[in-house]
């Protein structure tokens, strides 16, 4: 199935999107890294959170290149070692963002709360929903190839979800490194760029898993 013609034809806006988001990225970031900041990504974030009136959030050093994340479970955000110590404009825009998320979990940002609770529905769900679609197509056994179709529409759920969760939180941080002086409103662009090609991947990513359902409603539909 992942051989069909069809299927290429059906996400290639998407890859074609997605090459555009990660070439942007990259030439964004690279920008950004060479622009200095006050504060580093660590400091800066301290700062945003400490401000928020969110001490309890720790601060954490993680390996890997742009493996930033908040943990809402464990109430910690983790910073890549680039983004931890280097001061720059990159640096403190994604730290930012990371800290924007924390934020809407204190504030109990409606988005983020359904995006929470639907990651174990689309864990299982991209886990599993290809291999009931296999067995449905190869047995043609019609109720498989539905249910895996079920299974994967949790996964684009958490994607739209997790589109309004990622702007808003990229919107807080632009908003929050200009109230606090951390980044100088003449020098936001080189912020602005990460963070708005950061949000495309989001877009293509979900606009690949959107299409790919729609493939798969396709084949569903040809079997009835």
């Amino acid at each position: 199935m992942i051989f069909d013609f069809r299927y290429l034809l059906f996400i290639a806006p998407a890859i074609i999107l997605g090459m555009i988001a990660q070439l942007w990225l990259r030439s964004a970031y690279a920008r950004a890294m060479k622009q200095a900041a006050p504060l580093s990504g660590a400091a800066a974030a301290r700062h945003i959170l400490d401000a928020a009136g969110l001490q309890n959030v720790a601060i954490e050093r993680v390996a890997g290149h742009l493996s930033d994340h908040y943990d809402p479970g464990a109430k910690v955000l983790r910073l890549s070692p680039e983004v931890y110590s280097e001061r720059t404009a990159a640096s403190v825009g994604i730290a930012a963002h990371e800290a924007g998320h924390a934020i809407q979990d204190a504030r109990n940002y409606f988005p983020l709360i359904i995006r929470n609770m639907a990651v174990p529905a689309a864990q299982f769900g991209g886990n599993f929903s290809f291999i009931l679609l296999i067995l449905g197509l190869v047995f043609t056994f019609q109720p498989l190839i539905w249910a895996g179709i079920a299974l994967f529409s949790c996964v684009v759920f958490f994607q739209l979800i997790n589109l309004p969760v990622e702007f808003d939180a990229s919107s807080r941080a632009r908003g929050i490194l200009i109230d606090m002086n951390i980044v100088p409103r003449d020098e936001m662009p080189a912020v602005r760029g990460v963070l708005n090609a950061a949000a495309l991947t989001y877009v293509a990513g979900t606009l690949q898993s959107v299409m790919t359902l729609m493939y798969y409603l396709m084949l569903a539909s040809r079997r009835d």
